[in-house]
Formats: C-alpha cells, sequence, structure tokens
C-alpha cells in the first residue's frame, strides 16, 4: 500500500481523530504554507493532534488500535509509508507533552513504534 492509499485508509477507519488532524494540518499547511495536500505532512499533524490529546488526558485506550494499525503498516515495510511513519509520525509524538500525561500513550504503543522513537530522539519520552 502506497502512503497516500494508507493515509485515505486511517482517515476513513478512524474518522473522529483524522478530523481533528484535518483541521490542525489545514491550520498549519493550508492557512499558513498554502501548499497541495501532503499525506507525509498528514501524518506529521496526526502525531501533533495525538499529542494536543496527551495534553487534555485523553485515555490512551482510546487510540491503542489506531497506533496497531500504523505498527502493523510499518511492519508490511512498502519505504515511503515506512519513512512517514518514522519521520513525519513518530519523532513528532510526545513534543512538548508532560511525562505524566506521555506514559499512558508509551504504555499503549507498539513495540516497533517504540524503537523508532529510541532511536532517534536517544531515550524514552518519559
Amino acid at each position: 500500500m502506497d502512503l497516500d492509499t494508507f493515509c485515505r485508509k486511517i482517515k476513513e477507519t478512524y474518522p473522529e481523530i483524522s478530523a481533528k488532524t484535518d483541521k490542525i494540518y489545514d491550520d498549519y499547511w493550508n492557512r499558513l504554507v498554502q501548499m497541495e495536500f501532503s499525506s507525509y505532512a498528514w501524518f506529521e499533524s496526526l502525531a501533533n493532534t495525538l499529542n494536543s490529546e496527551m495534553k487534555k488526558k485523553v485515555v490512551a485506550d482510546n487510540y491503542q488500535t489506531l497506533l496497531k494499525t500504523i505498527s502493523k503498516e510499518y511492519d508490511r515495510g512498502e519505504s515511503g509509508v515506512m519513512k512517514a511513519i518514522d519521520v513525519a509520525f513518530v519523532e513528532n509524538l510526545f513534543w512538548q507533552v508532560q511525562c505524566d500525561d506521555a506514559q499512558p500513550y508509551w504504555d499503549v504503543m507498539p513495540d516497533n513504534l517504540k524503537e523508532l522513537y529510541v532511536g532517534f530522539h536517544g531515550q524514552e519520552p518519559l
């Protein structure tokens, strides 16, 4: 599956978080930068949306299935999808999120995504 197809799949399967992500994406990429839609940039916005949910103390279990879906697609190995998950999504997770708010999300995050995070940041977000 290519990145655009995977992005559409996430949007269809997870409409609530996707609507929130679309708003964050539009606020930055369409109003400030004014560029054509980019699935890659959308995954960065998805990470920022999850960061916002963490800060609002939304229960992490709400997003466990989403994280598993992303993890499974990473394991399938399509290079464009893998790069977007690694760089646009995982590297931006937990940005400016307090340890107490990050912990529940870290606990439900699949191991391969944890490995990507630690591989880039050199430590857990806790």
